[in-house]
Order: structure tokens, then sequence, then C-alpha cells
């Protein structure tokens, strides 16, 4: 899987950027180089979370990743 470009924390300012302070969508997907549909994604997944919350939802997906390739079938 690639890396994203952005931390959680990052992504919530973005998100917050559209929302709050009422920039249009896609004048702040052109700033940050990013497509409407990553930010409808992001928008999806971290939708009324803090930074601290989106940060250890990141650790846990990344723990959940290695546990699965850990415990995953073998391929021989």
């Amino acid at each position: 899987m690639k890396p994203t470009k952005y931390p959680p924390d990052k992504i919530i300012q973005i998100l917050a950027e559209a929302e709050l302070r009422g920039s249009p969508i896609a004048k702040v997907c052109r700033k940050y180089s990013i497509a409407r549909s990553t930010f409808d994604r992001w928008k999806q997944k971290y939708k009324g979370l803090s930074s601290s919350e989106a940060k250890k939802l990141k650790i846990l997906e990344d723990e959940n990743l290695r546990l699965k390739r850990l415990l995953g079938p073998k391929k021989n």
C-alpha cells in the first residue's frame, strides 16, 4: 500500500478549511493537489474526528495490516 502524502492531522486541517472556513471544495482540492474523490473519501473517513483520534485510528489501521500480513495465508 502506498504511503499517504498527508498525515491524519493535516487531513483534518484540510477538511476543516473547506467546512469551517467556507472555502469552495474545488479550490481546496487545487491548493493541496488532491482529487475531489480523495477529499470525499477523507471526509467520509475522518468526519467528526479530532486530530488525536485520527492519529489513533491510523495507528490501529497500521497494526491491523501488520497482523493480517503476519497471520494471513502463506503462499507456496
